[in-house]
């Protein structure tokens, strides 16, 4: 090593030693308050100490992980402003980007930013405040300083008059104070305030609080018990359980659904009244087993990309077909493996994914790898022609995780599945490496596992669109996909369309439908076909029944008279109808299994 390069080592180590050294001196804390919640605003304090800087940058995320859309959380902050150590002395700051502001310390230690979040959206990426209670997702409320996301921070809330409890995933201290040992762990802790309705429940050595806002007819005692069969059940397949305390915070609404993951917690939405049918019951312990089935699938185990974060901008994987798609094949296998599920009716829901996939004109068009890097600019802004140009990562990925499953299963002959790739990958890297994987990672494992070459599942299934062969992956298990429409000549228009102020609108068009070829657009009001009215001033079901049955009178081939209003102007259209592409599936045992067949049946299904 020459003398310059000593040289240039030595002020490297000199300034990494420096910022190490201010970044110990720091210390930054938060207050919340609520002096408007019927107005739906979160006060925010950020006091800042052992500052040795001439000015700092305060940022706001724009994103949230788990929900991959930059959502430019910045625009509810109002009323921003600094006050020195003195509480009195107002420090000059000015907005350099979307979601910076650049303060001016004037050589104070301690300064004091405080800001007001308008908090009025109801979801479980967002926050929402009004006079019952408050929900506050992190990377909407709490900023974080330009180079200082590794410090550790203080979290204390005052709650409203009359609320009383807090749920969180933070490290409780006294009081209503939390910590967190970073801002990346502050980021991924939701918090609920008020009076929510709290049980708890120990499930593989984890203490689990969940955390019901909202009301419902929901039975505390059988949701512990199963909520903890699918918990069980889940860490048995990594063997590793990563925490000691896990929140559930359950929004229940008069329609609700969705959920976010999280270190060690999860956000859920819920109907209500939802949990005393046998449909509603099942679909939430689906959700609960998808969200935390990603306890380990993407908050440990993960694409390279997803961690560290960066907050400013897009974060890209090709991956999440692995992360979301696999998540979403579990969630209804673990219901299936704990009896939820009947193998028929797993069987059932199996073919719902199919119907999706294949029936979506997308499909053909984007692979489930573009799918996933373009989450960020497609997936969360459908608009009336996404389902002719994409596919969902969710209902794609499911399959392939059912179908490398399928695989893995037959190749070993029963002794393997989809699981042993998992949970080899969970050990290497995470437990190990303690990093996230590439795509190359994950397929070498699967292939190792496996013992099988996975070239042509990886080039025909992940980076192509084209079709998928079922027939030839559910015959390792005995098992024929039979479409129930094949041979049928059903004619179709190949639109949707919907009661909107009580006309006929056509929302959505079908790629190389009748109505695509022929010239019908969204937005047109379908006034009559061959001179028969039909209104959106009926109920919305009849107007689609009506319109849908006049269609499957007719034959394939065939033409018909739309009578259309555009822009206020009148106009036939005639439209030759075709055949109706989609298709109707279920599947059902060979009369013929054979014994290995019926071995990889009965460890996939779990009979």
């Amino acid at each position: 090593m020459n003398k310059l390069t000593h040289f240039s080592a030595l002020v490297l180590l000199i300034m990494l030693f420096t910022v190490k050294n201010a970044d110990a001196q720091t210390e930054i804390a938060f207050e919340l308050s609520f002096s408007e919640p019927q107005a739906h605003y979160v006060d925010v304090k950020m006091i800042l100490s052992g500052l040795d800087t001439d000015f700092i940058d305060v940022k706001m995320p724009v994103w949230a992980p788990g929900s991959y859309l930059v959502r430019e959380f910045s625009k509810n902050v109002e009323q921003f402003g600094v006050k020195g150590s003195s509480g009195t002395e107002i420090l000059p700051f000015a907005k350099t980007s979307k979601n910076t502001w650049r303060i001016t310390t004037n050589h104070n230690k301690k300064i004091t930013v405080s800001y007001k979040v308008y908090a009025f959206e109801i979801s479980v990426r967002t926050s929402f405040v009004d006079d019952t209670h408050a929900f506050i997702s992190p990377t909407g409320v709490f900023m974080y300083v330009n180079g200082m996301l590794n410090l550790p921070a203080v979290v204390t809330i005052q709650p409203f008059a009359g609320w009383k409890k807090v749920s969180t995933g933070l490290e409780p201290l006294k009081g209503f104070s939390y910590r967190a040992s970073d801002f990346d762990v502050l980021f991924d802790s939701p918090i609920e305030i008020g009076n929510q309705d709290t049980f708890e429940f120990d499930a593989a050595g984890t203490k689990h609080t969940v955390a019901m806002v909202g009301g419902g007819n929901y039975d505390k005692l059988k949701l512990s018990v199963d909520m903890a069969i699918i918990v069980n059940s889940e860490k048995s397949i990594f063997d590793h359980m990563p925490n000691k305390r896990y929140v559930f915070i359950v929004h229940n609404m008069l329609k609700g659904g969705g959920g976010l993951e999280h270190l060690n917690s999860t956000v859920l939405g819920a109907s209500r009244d939802g949990y005393a049918t046998e449909k509603g019951y099942t679909n939430f312990l689906g959700l609960v087993a998808h969200e935390y089935f990603h306890l380990w699938n993407v908050k440990r185990l993960r694409p390279e990309a997803l961690g560290p974060f960066d907050y400013d901008n897009e974060n890209y994987t090709t991956d999440l077909w692995i992360s979301e798609g696999f998540t979403a094949y579990y969630d209804n296998l673990i219901l299936r493996r704990n009896d939820f599920y009947s193998p028929e009716k797993y069987l059932d829901v199996l073919c719902g994914d199919i119907e999706i996939v294949e029936n979506q004109a997308g499909a053909k068009i984007q692979p489930v790898a573009e799918s996933s890097f373009d989450a960020w600019i497609k997936y969360y802004r459908p608009n009336e022609n996404s389902k002719n140009t994409g596919i969902s990562y969710y209902n794609k990925g499911a399959l392939l995780g059912m179908i490398l499953d399928l695989e893995i299963i037959n190749a070993t002959k029963a002794q393997k599945g989809l699981d042993d790739v998992m949970k080899a990958m969970y050990a290497e890297y995470y437990l190990k490496l303690k990093r996230g994987f590439t795509s190359l990672e994950f397929k070498a494992m699967a292939e190792k596992v496996s013992g099988i070459s996975l070239d042509t599942f990886y080039k025909e299934y992940v980076y192509q669109a084209g079709p998928i062969n079922y027939s030839i992956h559910l015959d390792h298990a005995g098992l024929n996909l039979v479409n129930d429409y094949q041979g049928k000549e059903l004619a179709s228009l190949g639109l949707v369309a919907s009661n909107k102020e009580g006309k006929l609108i056509v929302s959505s068009l079908m790629r190389d439908g009748a109505a695509w070829k022929d010239g019908i657009s969204v937005n047109d009001e379908i006034i009559a076909v061959d001179g028969n009215r039909f209104t959106g001033a009926m109920e919305p079901a009849k107007v689609s029944t009506d319109l849908d049955q006049y269609i499957a009178n007719r034959k394939a081939g065939e033409k018909v008279n739309v009578l259309l209003s555009r822009d206020g102007l009148i106009k036939t259209v005639s439209v030759t109808l075709l055949k109706d592409p989609k298709g109707k599936f279920h599947i059902e045992n060979s009369n013929d299994a054979t014994v290995d067949q019926f071995a990889v049946r009965k460890r996939w299904l779990n009979l």
